[in-house]
């Protein structure tokens, strides 16, 4: 009788009850994402990564490796939870143009940062070529993955919903093996950008829509299960699923880290803050990033409402991603970089600080435009 539930589970096509409400701890994952992003962005836009002590590479700089992971997965957590239940409702056709609305105005903010970026460090001749997608920037570069996919992924989702339990259990990883092949394969007719957007190339610094969808896609699995139990009994056995997960990626980390030849922990670790694995991704350098980024997510949703009241400012970042990310990137590279032409202009304590001010200044600033849009309301 177990085998035949256990078979009838894993044939089972998503059902999916509406959230019961806006899971702040969402909100609190994605800033958290987000404040690390910043404090990244701080330091190598501001003083660069070859600069740093080792002090600030290792645990410092480090623990941000855990940003990139955590913001796809969260990606793919919302677009579960707020749409996923409303996929083959009449309205849906409305849902899905709303999703590639946001995905144009991510494209043209990503276009204008792309700008904003380059323009105190390259030729407009470089920039051109940025724009026209021959080139990419870095910095600002993840804004390009998140608009190519709200254009395609709206077109996916009720696709995903059609697909037993073990074939999206299977998929991410079918997904992830198959970007891999390509990446080291396949030619793309000679066209690098094409071959940059779609599984990375080791020549250009971007996140392929397949080799980054895995990550998506667990997203999207997170998300049901929050759907399934976050309010119920099994919310408990729910999070510790998760935190176990990443506390297995990351133990087998430690476990590859001590079972290479010639290297040790330390350089391992060394390796994964200098961004070694991070373009295109290897399989030391994500298991680090999704495990650190599986637990963080699952101390967010233990903490509930009550962490992301206590840490306001961070959710106020993650409910309001883009306006984060466009205020950051003006201020490091428009303001310090440009304006006051400030590369490497300070000691990495104080860059350090300007990342930890400019994570306060964002939620200032979101919750400044907040109170604008209410007065006018």
């Amino acid at each position: 009788m177990q085998g035949k539930a256990i078979r009838h589970r894993l044939a089972e096509r998503p059902r999916l009850p509406r959230a019961e409400g806006r899971i702040e701890a969402i909100d609190l994952a994605r800033g958290i994402a987000i404040a690390l992003m910043i404090l990244s962005h701080s330091v190598s836009g501001l003083f660069g990564i070859r600069q740093l002590p080792d002090w600030g590479l290792v645990p410092i700089h480090l623990f941000t490796k855990f940003s990139s992971s955590l913001f796809i997965m969260v990606f793919g957590i919302a677009l579960a939870v707020a749409f996923l239940p409303r996929v083959g409702e009449a309205d849906w056709p409305r849902r899905r143009l709303k999703l590639m609305l946001r995905g144009l105005e991510v494209l043209f903010w990503y276009k204008m940062l792309t700008v904003v970026e380059m323009m105190a460090i390259f030729p407009r001749e470089d920039i051109l070529d940025a724009l026209l997608y021959q080139r990419f920037p870095i910095w600002v570069e993840i804004l390009g993955f998140y608009a190519i996919a709200l254009l395609w992924l709206p077109w996916v989702l009720p696709l995903w919903c059609r697909l037993p339990l073990w074939s999206r259990l299977l998929l991410p990883v079918a997904i992830a093996l198959t970007a891999g092949w390509l990446e080291r394969h396949a030619t793309f007719w000679g066209i690098e950008p094409l071959k940059a957007i779609l599984v990375e190339d080791a020549d250009h610094y971007t996140w392929g829509q397949l080799s980054r969808l895995p990550l998506v896609l667990l997203g999207l699995l997170v998300g049901e299960a929050l759907l399934r139990g976050y309010w119920t009994a099994w919310r408990a056995r729910l999070l510790l699923a998760i935190a176990g997960a990443g506390g297995v990626m990351l133990i087998a980390f430690f476990a590859l880290a001590l079972a290479a030849e010639g290297a040790s922990v330390h350089d391992a670790l060394v390796a994964v803050a200098r961004n070694v694995g991070k373009h295109p991704p290897e399989l030391a350098f994500m298991l680090f990033s999704l495990g650190g980024a599986l637990v963080i997510l699952a101390l967010c949703l233990q903490g509930g409402t009550i962490a992301a009241r206590w840490l306001r400012p961070l959710t106020l970042i993650g409910g309001d991603a883009l306006k984060a990310f466009i205020f950051h990137i003006v201020v490091i590279f428009g303001g310090f970089r440009y304006l006051l032409e400030a590369w490497r202009v300070y000691d990495y304590p104080q860059v350090l600080g300007i990342g930890v001010a400019l994570v306060l200044a964002t939620a200032g600033w979101i919750a400044l435009t907040r109170w604008f849009e209410e007065q006018r309301a």
